[in-house]
């Protein structure tokens, strides 16, 4: 999954597709609303469904199938464009990229479900340093080899891109049936689409301590928004970029530089979950996404010799998936087994709010310029990471997590 994932850097490699097909702010403003609408309303409305399946490997094994299907779609499509740019493949790609992230958001929801059914809780974070640590290792390597090749100045070719990156994603889903999971037996009345939306107030409303971390989740939210306009920036700001707006090159280097940030800071924040808590790693890695927006305008904008340190910026953005990975962690310690589904999905949906502001935001860079965005940006998410102080820490002390550190197998 994550080398696949690596082919479609969502900060990187897909906004640079929109580039390239003559797309605007405005467009790539639409990358990060399709996905967090992908990843928030789908796994809210169908988390009943996820919660009474008595074994969630197969939702899982599904849903990484579509994820794949999109891929080799999109690849397909360009292999019938031979290389050339039409209208309506914008269209086309932002279908099968709305799509893709309907299964990405539902395939997560069942991934964070099952971890929280199978895995110890003070487990989880030596889990997410294993799996980000060894899975960028393979990223990297096959993004130095292959999306070398791929990516050559004046001849990008994302038809291998996609197929490669859909090939993954199916290959993934197939492992998922490996899993040794014992059935589930709950029960949940239907609720329908109302009901589901009032759940998700209800739980608003009831749960304070659930409260401020979707308040951090919302202000977090609002960084993501910027995701896919940092590449632009670094290659408008680049000198000779009138003259080969089209050399995609760059790239590479910093794909493998978000994904081996990623990893850095897993082997930060995996442990320190594990000893000392999600509230604790939220603190120190919300500090990033306040510092790359002030950190790319200063790089982009000043001379050519600090303009060669921008890779940096991407550094910076890769604690994003860490994130909003602990941020999930956290969610399943705050919440009981049963609820942790409807949880899973309120908490997606507060994440993804800010971003229905996205394309708004793009036509704001397009008109006013990357200064004032990015600027503003960086301002919330200081409020965000300020509101991590007055997150509750469910571990501490032990006594009062009661069942809720509880994942429904022995923890040995």
């Amino acid at each position: 999954m994550r080398t696949g994932w690596i082919f479609k850097t969502e900060s990187i490699i897909m906004p640079a597709v929109i580039d390239w097909l003559g797309g605007t702010g405005l467009l790539r403003g639409f990358l990060p609303m399709l996905n967090r609408f992908g990843q928030s309303i789908p796994p809210l409305l169908l988390s009943r469904r996820i919660k009474l399946l008595g074994q969630k490997k197969w939702a899982l094994t599904i849903c990484g199938l579509v994820m794949g299907l999109c891929f080799l779609g999109l690849s397909a499509i360009w292999l019938l464009a031979g290389g050339h740019t039409a209208t309506w493949m914008s269209t086309a790609f932002l279908i099968g990229y709305a799509i893709f992230f309907m299964s990405t958001g539902v395939h997560q929801l069942t991934f964070s479900t099952l971890q929280g059914k199978l895995i110890p809780v003070r487990r989880r974070g030596r889990l997410m340093l294993v799996a980000n640590v060894l899975g960028a290792l393979v990223a990297i390597t096959c993004a130095g080899i292959l999306l070398r090749q791929w990516l050559r100045p004046e001849n990008t070719n994302f038809m291998w891109i996609f197929a490669f990156s859909g090939i993954c994603f199916v290959m993934s889903s197939l492992t998922a049936i490996l899993l040794v999971e014992p059935r589930d037996a709950f029960r949940q009345e239907t609720q329908g689409i109302a009901g589901i939306f009032k759940s998700t107030v209800g739980i608003l409303t009831t749960d304070a301590a659930f409260r401020r971390c979707s308040m951090v989740a919302a202000l977090f939210g609002c960084s993501i928004m910027l995701m896919p306009h940092y590449q632009l920036l670094g290659r408008q700001t680049s000198p000779g970029y009138e003259n080969h707006a089209n050399d995609l090159s760059v790239l590479t280097l910093w794909v493998i530089v978000q994904n081996a940030g990623t990893a850095l800071f897993s082997l930060l924040a995996g442990p320190l979950a594990d000893r000392f808590g999600n509230r604790l790693v939220l603190r120190v890695l919300l500090l990033f996404p306040v510092l790359a927006p002030i950190v790319s305008l200063t790089l982009a904008y000043s001379d050519p010799m600090v303009q060669r340190f921008y890779p940096v910026v991407f550094l910076m953005v890769g604690p994003t998936p860490i994130v909003v990975r602990t941020l999930n962690n956290f969610t399943l310690e705050l919440s009981a087994p049963a609820d942790h589904p409807r949880y899973l999905g309120t908490l997606n949906l507060c994440v993804s709010a800010p971003v229905a502001l996205s394309p708004f935001v793009g036509w704001l860079i397009d008109v006013f310029g990357f200064g004032v965005v990015f600027s503003g940006s960086s301002l919330i998410t200081l409020g965000c990471w300020l509101l991590t102080f007055h997150l509750s820490e469910p571990r501490s002390p032990p006594s009062e997590t009661g069942h809720k550190q509880e994942t429904g197998i022995d923890s040995g």
